[in-house]
């Protein structure tokens, strides 16, 4: 009893701060749910609206322009990702605070929809009306609200008609943007649904297979050899954390990670990652690989000569120029005023060259030193890749994937896995059949990955109509040490005690038959 009315004796004498501390428990839970990392000027984030997103670099006064929306980035540095801001006057975005959605507007439904026409009358506000809401700075979910209240036909749609209006109009009239931390599931995402040929129609489901089949880790040392812009780059690079190292082989002048920047990774990632051209892969594994510089860089070597060359006959212009100028100035009787004025243009001339030359020392120092960063890491990629002990092979490319897999399997070490993603069946089944020939290799597989989203909603769950035709077929398989003295007739027995029992059988049945019909003969 007595503990009782001590607890009523403290709640009665803080009443009057009541108000105080229901203010501060929210604060708490503000800051409690906004733990996690924040958004910094300079790094790569994702915008999400509804299922469309986009990845752009935070940087203030910056416009940009998103799902017929521009707005600016500047308040929403600071602020946790996961945040959802609203596009206010000015192209500002304010933090949207969660209100519960009132259902009153949908208590009146009708039974069914058979009563109601699409004649295009039903709503009684015009495109202009629309428009001067907009004007005024009226937000999106009022403008739905007056949309609703001057619908004639909202009240006779059923329950789920009407949430699917609802859901609709928000859609295109709530100026609502949610920003994201990029990861491997967002940007595959994003890729597959906006720009897919630059990807090569790599489904994000497909990319969660190659790296679980790929057995990617930290510590691993991967070759990866793409096309997909850098995705399955930065998906390996995400999956070890920086622990390990990748060898990307690269066709043509230098790699390409225009996905790979988006991920925002710390720079010590970028110094576990080491890149190869597929074009001296042949001269290292006969042995005959030196340290010459690339094709490229033997135009920026030009390029420097060139640039050396006119430093010199600039120098020797400008000599040249002074002299005559000297000889012309001493022949002509001219008056003190005109000599002075023509002394200070010429010195503001030699001025002028000179800084030029000291830019162009700059550039072409900059260059030598680019080379020789460039010269180093194409060293220390041949010498990981020499070592022939690679913890696996991812291959997702646009070229044919046989030559690429049987070159590349000469760096990796037995007993590791290897993975080969292409759009379509019939290079794979090729490469299926080479690898069979060649040995070297176990548990072949060659697969397809099918998926189909579904709508989860109360009483209204099921598959959705559209999904995705093919997301590309995958050959996954691991290695092992591969007899070089075993002949190619071996092989063949070996690859004839691989076919299924009930193919022997037949094989056996159909031999004996022969035999006892030349016996009876």
């Amino acid at each position: 009893m007595r503990s009782r009315a001590a607890e009523g004796a403290r709640r009665s004498a803080s009443g009057a701060g009541s108000g105080r501390e229901e203010e501060e428990e929210e604060e708490e839970a503000v800051m409690a749910a906004g733990h996690g990392p924040r958004i910094c000027e300079g790094e790569c984030a994702v915008l999400k609206r509804g299922d469309v997103f986009k990845a752009v670099a935070v940087l203030r006064r910056r416009k940009i322009i998103f799902e017929k929306q521009w707005f600016y980035l500047d308040n929403a540095i600071g602020h946790v990702y996961g945040t959802t801001f609203e596009v206010t006057s000015g192209g500002n975005l304010q933090p949207r605070r969660e209100v519960e959605e009132t259902t009153t507007e949908t208590k009146e439904a009708g039974t069914d929809n058979r009563n109601i026409v699409d004649d295009g009358k039903s709503q009684k506000l015009t495109h202009d009306d629309i428009k001067a809401l907009k004007d005024k700075g009226i937000k999106g979910q009022e403008i739905v609200q007056q949309l609703i209240k001057n619908s004639t036909t909202f009240r006779d749609k059923t329950e789920f008609a009407q949430d699917k209006y609802i859901k609709k109009k928000k859609k295109k009239y709530d100026a609502v943007i949610t920003i994201v931390k990029p990861s491997t599931r967002i940007l595959s995402t994003m890729y597959y649904a906006r720009e897919p040929g630059k990807i090569n129609h790599l489904r994000y489901d497909t990319l969660a297979q190659m790296l679980t089949l790929g057995n990617i880790r930290a510590g691993n040392k991967m070759i990866v050899m793409e096309t997909c812009a850098g995705l399955v780059v930065g998906a390996v690079m995400e999956r070890m954390g920086g622990y390990g190292s990748i060898i990307q082989m690269y066709p043509g002048g230098g790699p390409v990670r225009a996905a790979t920047s988006c991920f925002g990774f710390p720079k010590h990632f970028f110094s576990n990652l080491h890149e190869f051209p597929l074009s001296k892969v042949d001269s290292l594994l006969s042995g005959m690989f030196s340290t010459e510089m690339l094709p490229s860089e033997f135009e920026d070597n030009a390029l420097v000569e060139e640039e050396s060359n006119g430093l010199a006959d600039e120098k020797q212009t400008s000599v040249q120029e002074t002299e005559e100028e000297s000889i012309t100035a001493t022949a002509m009787e001219v008056n003190q005023t005109e000599e002075q004025e023509k002394m200070d243009i010429n010195a503001e001339d030699i001025e002028f060259k000179d800084n030029k030359e000291k830019d162009n020392k700059e550039n072409v120092r900059e260059k030598q030193r680019k080379q020789w960063e460039r010269r180093k890491k194409l060293i220390e990629a041949a010498a990981l890749l020499t070592e022939k002990n690679a913890d696996g092979l991812i291959v997702a490319s646009k070229f044919h994937p046989t030559p690429l897999l049987l070159s590349l399997l000469e760096f990796v070490a037995p007993s590791r896995p290897f993975v080969v993603y292409c759009q379509y069946k019939e290079p794979l089944l090729e490469c299926y059949t080479k690898l069979r020939e060649r040995g070297g290799v176990i548990n072949l597989k060659l697969s397809e990955t099918w998926l189909r989203n579904y709508q989860v909603l109360p009483d209204r769950s099921h598959p959705k109509l559209t999904m995705s035709g093919g997301g590309g077929y995958l050959l996954s398989g691991i290695t092992v040490v591969l007899d070089k003295g075993k002949s190619d007739s071996s092989n063949l027995e070996a690859l004839k005690m691989e076919e299924p029992s009930s193919k022997r059988c037949k094989c056996m049945c159909s031999a004996g038959l022969a035999q006892l019909w030349l016996l009876s003969a």
